[in-house]
């Protein structure tokens, strides 16, 4: 099975088994200790050792005898063997810290294990699951975690950076993910409107040996929904709909039934409080994905889905939920979803590279999706729609989304007041880290609003920094290589002079 493949019907399964435990795990205060001696301690530092031996007979041995029955079978081995050569591509092996531990102990569910990333030199914390009791098999992990660094660890940021010093160590690093072949794509640092670094590395097609440039046009995966968001509010803006507008004016029997879409409100698919859920459904998996080209294509994936909980009292993220938000669009504006993008938001914005092209047809200085399976580089063609819409999938380039930025900082897109309407979260609404297509993030002093985007051989990011006024954007087409470049970027930020 294809890394890639795996991504798309296995990931939260197999490796996120402990997302809620290991997320409030993290929230919590906490100390550090060594790996303790015995069969869990064992365990742990079994697992990081054959992660870092990148061994498909040794990850073969260890899945067969360490982890659970239930844990083994959630996935045939084949994706096991895929998971374990991507962490160690991700990390090229780890360093083991130790452990969290809790008012002096371990929590009870999980033990977070601190590790440094020999690739990114960045802290992760991985959540383990081991059984209470002998054998002490492994019942599931969640890797990758972004981690603070350990108070008695070496500190791995200058402190009171200029930016100069911050451009200089961003280009070093990037240049590091470049000689290890865990980076291809384009990088923006600006400040204001000054760019304080940029830089493209890799091939747009490895078949024709195609260099990347600065122009060069990605995937943007799910940073659509930021696009259909500012569409949305530019419509409450002119009175063309309200927030609280129940769907049902918008979105017709064909797609939901009414006793569902009167239910939900218009606020509540920009907020993924719908209870809606994902049209990357099974039916989808075993579909042509020439089928889907325009909004309405995608109504036999959306028929029959149900509500996960009532509407406004739960968060969920739903692609399903951005792309009815298309047909809002459509509806309140009398104009197709992509002709209105195109005319009130990409032409505003000045962004003459950014569209959902049809990838049936020639688009120049288009990067191809790359991922990787078990006999080296697959492009991406054959995974993913034809076309991108509502809630991902179209493409745009780091020049043309630091113009989106600035059109936003500037009001050019939205006026004052519903610009910060965009990023502002309803935590009423059970969305306090998620306002109007828009993440949120950051510190009280800094906060940190955009999106990113992911899928097999796409990785995308766009980072604005309120307080300090930068702006970050970077965009692969590798699996995840935005991700770290974005995660330093945050770091040097951290560590600027004030």
């Amino acid at each position: 099975m294809r890394t890639s493949q795996w991504f798309l019907s296995l990931f939260a399964a197999l490796f996120a088994v402990m997302t809620l435990c290991g997320t409030a795990a993290l929230a919590q205060d906490y100390q550090h200790a060594p790996v303790p001696d015995g069969p869990v301690g064992d365990r742990i530092r079994a697992l990081v050792e054959t992660v870092n031996a990148n061994d498909s007979d040794r990850v073969r041995k260890f899945v067969e005898e360490a982890f659970t029955p239930e844990f083994r079978d959630i996935a045939p081995m084949e994706a096991h063997l895929s998971v374990f050569a991507d962490v160690f591509r991700r990390s090229r092996g780890y360093d083991l810290h130790g452990i969290r531990v809790y008012d002096g102990e371990a929590p009870a569910e999980g033990v977070v294990v601190i590790l440094r990333n020999r690739l990114t030199e960045a802290w992760e914390a991985a959540d383990v699951l081991v059984e209470e009791e002998a054998p002490y098999r492994i019942a599931g992990v969640q890797v990758g975690i972004p981690a603070r660094p350990p108070a008695n660890a070496p500190g791995t940021e200058e402190k009171d950076l200029s930016d100069l010093e911050i451009a200089k160590a961003l280009d070093a690093f990037v240049e590091r993910l470049v000689m290890n072949d865990a980076f291809s794509g384009t990088v923006i640092l600006a400040k204001g409107d000054k760019v304080l670094y940029e830089a493209a590395h890799g091939l747009a097609s490895k078949r024709f040996d195609v260099p990347i440039k600065i122009d060069t046009k990605f995937n943007l995966g799910s940073m659509n929904k930021m696009f259909t968001g500012v569409a949305v509010l530019q419509l409450a803006e002119r009175g063309k709909l309200k927030l609280d507008d129940p769907i049902s004016k918008y979105v017709d029997e064909e797609w939901l039934p009414k006793e569902i879409t009167d239910k939900v409100r218009v606020e509540h698919l920009l907020t993924h409080t719908s209870g809606l859920g994902s049209y990357f459904n099974q039916q989808y998996m075993e579909s042509s994905k020439l089928r889907f080209r325009e909004v309405d294509d995608y109504k036999p994936l959306v028929n029959g889905e149900e509500l996960a909980f009532e509407p406004g009292t739960g968060w969920r993220y739903s692609n399903t939920g951005m792309l009815l938000l298309g047909v809002v669009v459509a509806k309140a504006s009398g104009q197709d979803y992509f002709d209105y993008m195109r005319e009130h938001v990409y032409k505003v914005a000045g962004m003459k590279n950014t569209d959902c092209y049809d990838m049936d047809r020639p688009v120049p200085n288009l990067a191809i999706g790359y991922t990787q399976d078990e006999e080296g580089w697959v492009n991406n063609y054959y995974l993913h729609v034809v076309r991108g819409g509502p809630a991902g999938g179209g493409f745009s380039t780091a020049e043309d989304l630091l113009r989106f930025d600035r059109a936003l900082r500037g009001h050019r897109l939205l006026g004052a007041e519903w610009t910060e309407k965009l990023w502002a979260g309803r935590p009423d609404l059970g969305s306090a880290e998620y306002g109007y297509g828009f993440g949120i993030g950051g510190t009280p002093e800094d906060p940190v609003v955009g999106h990113g985007g992911g899928f097999a051989g796409i990785s995308s990011n766009l980072d604005m920094f309120m307080g300090s006024g930068y702006t970050a954007i970077v965009l692969s087409n590798y699996d995840s290589g935005a991700i770290p470049i974005n995660q330093k970027i945050r770091r040097l930020i951290a560590a600027r002079a004030k």
